[in-house]
């Protein structure tokens, strides 16, 4: 399987691990995007975008008024479009594209599930993580042939960035 997605509960450390891949792996000619928490106060009250070429947005913001929301966090799909599908689009100079996450908030714009199913199904490799509920489309995303998922847990976190970078390179070296 070409490609590689973290699962897991919310704050288990998938995000942890995958920066933690991407700094063993060297020079990789990768694109895509995490996301991180914003705090205020000691309490979350958004979740912002970065890509890896430098562009920020804004996922959801607990303030945001609009009728798209996951909890009390309303969905940005502005910059879900703007900032994160080209950020994970296909091309040929890209070797690895992170996808940090795939879940229900993300899943709201149309042109992220078409750019998520783009990417798996090019030549790149994915390393992304997904949620471990959520949309028809995460289940269905969850059980193709071309994914292998890996639940990040207490006992493998550690472990797991260097297990993970071996794989890669590996997969990135084959003709």
């Amino acid at each position: 399987m070409k490609n590689i997605f973290l699962t897991g509960r919310p704050g288990c450390g998938k995000t942890t691990v995958i920066k933690k891949t991407i700094a063993l792996l060297g020079k990789v000619r990768l694109k895509g995007f995490y996301t991180a928490e914003m705090r205020s106060g000691g309490i979350r009250v958004s979740f912002q975008i970065t890509t890896f070429d430098g562009k920020q947005g804004l996922l959801a913001h607990e303030n945001l008024q609009i009728n798209k929301k996951v909890g009390k966090y309303g969905v940005c799909l502005k910059d879900i479009d703007a900032v994160i599908v080209p950020s994970i689009r296909p091309d040929r100079q890209t070797s690895l594209i992170i996808m940090d996450e795939i879940g229900k908030m993300e899943c709201y714009s149309e042109e992220f599930k078409k750019a998520a199913v783009q990417a798996v199904e090019c030549d790149a490799v994915v390393l992304g993580t997904i949620a471990i509920g959520g949309t028809p489309f995460i289940d269905t995303f969850r059980r193709r042939s071309d994914i292998k998922l890996i639940e990040v847990t207490r006992n493998n976190r550690e472990r797991l960035p260097q297990e993970l970078a071996e794989i890669i390179l590996k997969k990135l070296k084959k003709p």
